[in-house]
């Protein structure tokens, strides 16, 4: 009997695909939850607040006019009641205001005040820096290829990556 004969057959090291797609979705979730982890202490430490109240900023923000409560919760893809809560804090703050939209008695349009665009703004440059050093490992050309490859992984849905 030849040597080859005698031994088992050896099994493929090759691993199938989906199990390479768990693994990157397993990585990916690690990292967000890495990074997130990191800039809700910083926030903490460097402006005592939170992450959801940054978010909440950032979102009004980008909408100078503000936003309807029920934007602001589709925006960020929580409930009302959850942006209600956040809200409460930053008009205590003097960071928004709240008024009620004309001829809807239920509507409230949230808005950054002066005060709520001055502290974003330099919360918003820390938190840039912070994920710049976090990510500091990755090339310019790294990070947009990783981007790509995000972008392509939500080509097969209808669901669109969003850009928060």
């Amino acid at each position: 009997m030849s040597p080859s004969a005698r031994q088992p057959a050896r099994q493929s090291k090759i691993e199938p695909v989906a199990k390479t797609r768990l693994r990157l979705w397993l990585k990916l979730l690690k990292l967000s939850r890495q990074l997130e982890g990191e800039l809700r202490d910083n926030l903490r430490v460097e402006f005592q607040t939170t992450l959801p109240r940054f978010d909440v900023m950032a979102a009004l923000y980008r909408f100078p006019k503000g936003l309807l409560m029920s934007e602001l919760s589709a925006a960020l893809k929580v409930s009302n009641g959850n942006v209600t809560g956040i809200v409460d804090r930053l008009l205590n703050d003097s960071f928004v205001t709240r008024a009620a939209v004309p001829g809807d008695r239920r509507a409230l349009r949230v808005k950054l005040t002066a005060a709520g665009k001055k502290e974003f703004l330099k919360q918003a440059d820390q938190h840039e820096g912070w994920v710049d050093d976090l990510l500091g490992n990755l090339s310019g050309n790294d990070a947009k290829l990783m981007i790509e490859l995000v972008e392509k992984a939500f080509s097969n849905s209808a669901r669109e990556p969003s850009d928060q």
